[in-house]
This record gives C-alpha cells, structure tokens and sequence, in this order.
C-alpha cells in the first residue's frame, strides 16, 4: 500500500512533560522525541495516563507541567493531527462511501481515493452498505479509512487494534508502516504487541 509521500519533515519532542486528567497527575517526568519515519508505543495498564498523554499531545488537555513541541510544524498550515480514539464519529445512515465522502469534505483530500481507502481496510464490497449495519471491528476500520483519506503527518492512535481480530491487527500495523514510509509520525496506546520493524519503534512505559 502507498500513502501520500513526501510529509514535511516534523519531529515531537516532549521535555519534562506531566499530564492530569482532573486535579490528579497521572504521568509526569516525560522525555521522549518521535522523529519522521518512527513510531512511539505507550505501554502500562489501565488507568496509567496514556489516553491522557494522547489528548494532552492533540492539544485538548493542557499539561500540567513540562512542554512538547511539533517541531517543524507550520502553525498556520494545514491541520497535521489525527486523533484515532474510540469515538468512532460514523454516521450510521450515511454508506460506507458516503461517510468518507463527508470526512473528505471536512477535513480536505490529498489521500486516498475513498473506495481505494476501502479496500485497504477490507471494507471494500461494503462501500454502499449503510454503516449503521456495521459490526464494531468493521466501524472501526471504517474510522481507521478516514486517517488514509486526508493525509495528516502525525497519528495519535487509542488501542487502535480494539475489536479487531487478528487479521485486523495485522491491517493495522501494514498501515501505521506505510504511514511511516510516507514520512509520518505515530504514537499509540496499545495492549498488543504491533508488528511493526523494531528499528523503528520506541516504547514508553506509563505507570510503573
């Protein structure tokens, strides 16, 4: 599979980085730089902050201490960051098509053609099936089609691989790779283990 190449060169770094979900610190002390092309694992048991550290790097929490920086981020460019959590944003009486058709003209195109976005997802055959009718693991490949449809060089995926099987999986470690092929970043909080080539993935531990 090929994604959009050619990202601008765009490097996280967190220093001394402390996220609170409410008055209580859950994660703090963070040091840690993502570069183009690598991917960062957050690892730790329920509870340890790493939903939090995701919603803190996407700009919705504020930290509580420390900073981090997008490092050759355009401020006035283009949005560069995909959230993937587990609100799944899907019209149920909206196709398959339709909604990537809808995502593509909120968020801009530049990525996939919407039925190539389908297809690299397994949902294909369905592109004109109502997403109401969807099982969990296919409205969640249908989410994952939108991050493919506009390109945006910097993934903030939750438990990515929740309500996947394990062919799932594996889909979503070829696309997080060919994200990073294309010169994109990708931070993840996931249980699983990811396929991915060890060369270019960190892990960070949470709550230990």
């Amino acid at each position: 599979m090929t994604l959009r190449q050619g990202f601008p060169p765009l490097t996280l770094t967190a220093t001394g980085l402390a996220c609170r979900r409410g008055e209580r610190v859950l994660v703090e002390g963070l040091d840690f730089a993502v570069e183009p092309g690598r991917a960062l694992l957050l690892k730790g048991p329920n509870g340890a902050g790493k939903t939090t550290l995701l919603m803190t790097l996407y700009g919705a929490i504020r930290p509580a201490a420390g900073a981090y920086a997008f490092e050759g981020a355009d401020p006035d460019g283009p949005p560069f960051l995909h959230l993937f959590g587990h609100q799944s944003a899907v019209k149920p009486r909206l196709s398959l098509i339709e909604n990537l058709s809808f995502w593509l003209s909120v968020n801009g195109s530049g990525g996939l053609d919407p039925h190539a976005a389908l297809d690299a997802v397994g949902l294909g055959p369905l592109a004109r099936l109502d997403a109401g009718y969807l099982s969990a693991g296919q409205t969640r490949r249908l989410s994952l089609a939108r991050l493919l449809v506009t390109p945006r060089p910097v993934w903030l995926l939750d438990e990515p691989t929740a309500a996947l099987d394990t062919q799932g999986e594996a889909m979503v470690a070829r696309l997080i790779e060919a994200h990073l092929d294309a010169g994109g970043i990708a931070v993840a909080a996931t249980h699983l283990p990811l396929p991915i080539g060890a060369a270019r993935v960190a892990e960070l531990r949470l709550g230990s």
